[in-house]
């Protein structure tokens, strides 16, 4: 059903892009000071929301320009202010949106033939792109940063809202977790070198491509793409795979066998640029034997056991700084770590389904029965237990419960209240004109008066 949704967007964006090949051609729709904002550039932009899934908030051909007008306007405020961004921030971004497009078409050749351009071409068309969102959020962070909330300007904040206007907050949970990585066994490990060493030979002796063996026997998703990860910095990969892959520099050698968190590689580089690098590799994982499995489950029951009757005043928070091998939670007495609102609190949608799943029947305070999950991380399979710390149901926001919430909210407010005041101000000063068919809008700003330039 996804493939066919995914077809059918494809083909309504083709259309959309040939019919505006055919007509819109270059002519301008708008003018913001000295620079033009041409049809066929609101129309790639319109084809880009359709296809990146984008809601517009109304007539895409009133929202689109107005959104580039007043970019253009805060373009122009970064030359004034000498705004920079580094390169290695804006090619980030551009490897990420260029290897995402590949991973929804399948294939380099395919986003080549959608988007009618070479991927070098692409790329240099997103590097302009992406640069200038960099810059405009610059812009606004510098016009925005000295909103400082204190806790009174929250209350007062909060007192002014309306009951049926407080946010509804969703179910949240603070889960504890302590996990135990089931041992290897060290013939599955000699086993799984030996079998990436026939690869690398059969790589270096010219009988087989890289890219060959990745499709058929690599165990991670780049294997569709021939193993390839697309350019990344240092900091994107596993640091044993950075220092391996920053160390190759010939596209035809095979680096020796690399171990991570993920399991095994061998790599081959493709291309470096700067700091960042483009590479493919073949991964491994270990198999873990049932046995090693059930040993695990039983040895975290035990534990679960002494912790419940508090032997030796063991509690969850001293066995997992101990017992536990999960790296990001066991130095923070086991509390997990939401890395989408970097907080201790998820909703239950954004929990790793196997903790999820548990969490839905447990009570606040509980500790949970052993089961195995896969690391979100390594995607290798783990024994766990974990304990539900605190839970709060769904309710509207609460000052004291809520404050963090009602702080952001406030300090957004506060925020679009200095941005829309600096872009009225701005417009007095800019000459604004709209070809007449793109007037007739509901604007979100007053673009028709503020100057003469649509008055002539």
């Amino acid at each position: 059903m996804k493939i066919k949704t995914l077809i059918l967007s494809l083909m309504a964006i083709l259309s959309l892009s040939m019919s505006a090949q055919n007509n819109v051609a270059e002519e301008v729709a708008w003018v913001v000071g000295d620079e033009p904002i041409f049809k066929s550039d609101i129309e790639e932009q319109y084809q880009q929301a359709i296809y990146e899934r984008i809601a517009i908030d109304g007539n895409p051909y009133c929202v689109i320009p107005e959104r580039m007008a007043i970019e253009k306007l805060f373009l122009h405020q970064a030359k004034v202010d000498t705004v920079e961004i580094p390169n290695s921030s804006v090619m980030q971004n551009v490897d990420a949106r260029i290897n995402y497009f590949i991973a929804n078409l399948g294939s380099k050749e395919k986003v080549e033939e959608y988007f009618r351009k070479s991927i070098p071409e692409l790329r240099e068309n997103l590097i302009d792109v992406v640069r200038d969102q960099y810059t405009v959020q610059e812009v606004q962070r510098n016009l925005t940063k000295n909103i400082k909330a204190t806790p009174a300007d929250v209350r007062r904040y909060f007192n002014s809202l309306p009951q049926d206007s407080l946010p509804i907050i969703p179910q949240q949970v603070e889960v504890q977790i302590i996990t135990i990585n089931p041992v290897i066994p060290q013939q599955e490990i000699e086993d799984i070198k030996a079998r990436l060493r026939e690869y690398s030979q059969q790589v270096n002796d010219g009988e087989k491509e890289f890219s060959t063996l990745a499709i058929i026997h690599s165990e991670d998703g780049s294997s569709t793409y021939g193993g390839e990860v697309g350019f990344r910095g240092r900091a994107e990969l596993l640091p044993e795979y950075a220092n391996a892959a920053f160390n190759l520099n010939d596209t035809k050698h095979v680096s020796k066998i690399v171990e991570t968190e993920a399991g095994f590689h061998i790599i081959q580089l493709i291309e470096k640029r700067g700091d960042r690098i483009n590479t493919r590799h073949i991964l491994l994982r270990p198999k873990v034997s049932q046995k090693d499995l059930d040993d695990a489950v039983l040895k975290l029951d035990s534990l679960r056991t002494e912790i419940i009757e508090g032997k030796k005043g063991l509690t969850f928070e001293s066995a997992a700084l101990y017992i536990s091998q999960d790296k990001d939670s066991k130095n923070n007495n086991g509390v997990m770590l939401n890395e989408k609102t970097h907080s201790n609190f998820f909703e239950m949608a954004d929990l790793p389904s196997e903790v999820g799943k548990i969490v839905a029947t447990m009570k606040e305070g509980e500790i949970s029965k052993p089961f195995v999950m896969i690391n979100p991380k390594t995607s290798r399979q783990q024994v766990a237990i974990i304990k539900l710390s605190k839970k709060n149901d769904t309710h509207r926001a609460d000052f004291a419960e809520d404050y963090q919430v009602l702080k952001e909210m406030y300090e957004d407010k506060k925020r679009e209240e200095i941005l829309t005041k600096w872009i009225e101000e701005k417009q007095k000063t800019t000459y604004v004109y709209i070809e007449e068919g793109w007037r007739n809008c509901d604007f979100q700003y007053n673009w028709l008066n503020v100057n003469y330039g649509n008055n002539r």
